[in-house]
């Protein structure tokens, strides 16, 4: 390996890093606020991608109908929950968030897909196609058992994570798409030339990062989340609905994969069940952050772009199993240098 190579992999492992931060601290948003480990992240990662591959091809994407199908099963359980609890509260903004939005967005991309409008206007309806499957996910499958194990959420967690596999395959079908690049200019930085669509996302990672940063720290619902993650006890005892916690927590889980599968379509041909192993990874460095730092998650997720990067010139065969090799010291040294906290319980 000479100095050259060396700079184009860094180049690639820092920007397989940056898709895999956003999926880190997505993950790890998650199970701070909920105790869901997330397992469905990826799924959100590969209807992006397809998603933006779809709307290119001039056709109405899958996901279109999988948000007003899936919003119209939400929107039917909440009745039933309402007439049980013989309650109206609510009702009205249910409606607007399963029924008048999905269905206003199917209406949109039927009308707008064949017209192929510019890229900016297909990345965001792609992101508004996607990341309302957030919500409703956490509506269907975790809002019901919220207070159960976290053993009792990871297997619904799996469950949920099948099938939405499966209604990517239904939606999508089993052939991979890839879009072409955004930017197709290259960047004189010093020593190296970087393509500018790999600077794209880095810089795009980076930018949603900081954002998220801000979101914490300066926003009333970010301070609500923090809240939720550190006591969902306390939180509900202070008069933070945990529920919209949840609820806020799934929604920019789903931003953030919806967004790094964009950002990752020009790069690779995703199939309907690529995002699995493409989460797995953000997963790791969620773990070498602790589960509980989001920065040390995003270094982690660097580290983990970078590995993978090295190995794939080292040892191509075997560099899926080097990178999930990282989690064995980690968790032996979180092990030993941790003590035991009982779980949580709701009462």
């Amino acid at each position: 390996m000479n100095f050259d190579i060396a700079l184009l992999l860094i180049q690639d492992g820092l920007t397989n890093g940056a898709i895999y931060a956003l999926l880190a601290l997505a993950i790890l948003l998650v199970f701070a606020v909920s105790r869901v480990l997330y397992v469905p992240q990826g799924e959100f990662v590969a209807f992006g991608a397809l998603t933006l591959a779809t709307l290119q091809q001039a056709k109405v994407p899958g996901t279109a109908y999988l948000v007003a199908g899936i919003g119209a099963v939400a929107m039917v359980v909440e009745l039933v929950a309402a007439l049980r609890e013989r309650r109206r509260q609510g009702l009205a903004s249910s409606a607007l968030l399963y029924v008048v939005i999905p269905t206003a967005l199917l209406g949109l991309a039927v009308w707008l897909a064949p017209q192929k409008p510019p890229l900016l206007v297909q990345v965001l309806l792609t992101l508004a196609l996607v990341v309302p499957l957030g919500p409703m996910t956490y509506r269907l499958a975790v809002q019901p058992i919220a207070n159960a194990s976290v053993l009792v959420l990871l297997f619904v967690a799996v469950a949920v994570h099948y099938a939405l596999m499966g209604l990517g395959l239904v939606f999508f079908g089993a052939e991979g798409w890839r879009t072409p690049s955004f930017v197709s200019a290259q960047v004189a930085l010093g020593p190296m030339t970087a393509s500018a669509q790999s600077l794209l996302v880095i810089a795009a990672s980076a930018i949603l990062i900081v954002a998220l940063w801000q979101f914490f720290g300066r926003t009333l619902w970010g301070k609500a989340l923090r809240a939720t993650a550190m006591n969902r006890t306390g939180a509900r005892l202070v008069g933070i609905p945990t529920e919209a916690s949840g609820r806020l927590a799934f929604t920019l889980a789903a931003l953030f994969g919806a967004f790094s599968g964009v950002l990752i379509a020009p790069f690779t041909t995703i199939y309907y069940d690529s995002g699995f192993l493409v989460a797995l990874k953000g997963f790791v460095g969620a773990v070498i952050g602790g589960m509980t730092s989001y920065p040390l998650a995003a270094l982690g997720a660097v580290l983990v772009g970078l590995l993978e990067s090295f190995a794939s010139f080292y040892a191509s065969a075997f560099k899926e199993v080097i990178v999930f090799s990282l989690l064995i010291p980690v968790l032996l040294w979180r092990s030993l240098m941790s003590r035991h906290v009982e779980e949580e319980h709701d009462e």
